[in-house]
């Protein structure tokens, strides 16, 4: 089954696989395509796009400097 990601999704998705030191701040977007299936990745990179995010933009950009805090 295919769903949407909005652009929170996509962040979220990010920062847990920095802070789990599988990607690093520094890497471009386009590192999260090896984390995401294929069939979804279309509907990731339409919401990057969407959101002005180019794929070559550094993760740190994506999520930014925040302090997530989870449940």
């Amino acid at each position: 089954m295919t769903h949407k990601y909005d652009l929170r999704v996509i962040q979220d998705e990010a920062y847990c696989l920095v802070e789990k030191g599988f990607i690093s701040r520094q890497q471009s977007i386009y590192i999260l395509f090896r984390y995401i299936p294929m069939r979804e990745w279309l509907f990731v990179e339409r919401e990057l796009e969407e959101k002005n995010f180019q794929l070559g933009d550094r993760i740190c950009d994506l999520i930014g400097d925040e302090q997530w805090l989870f449940d």
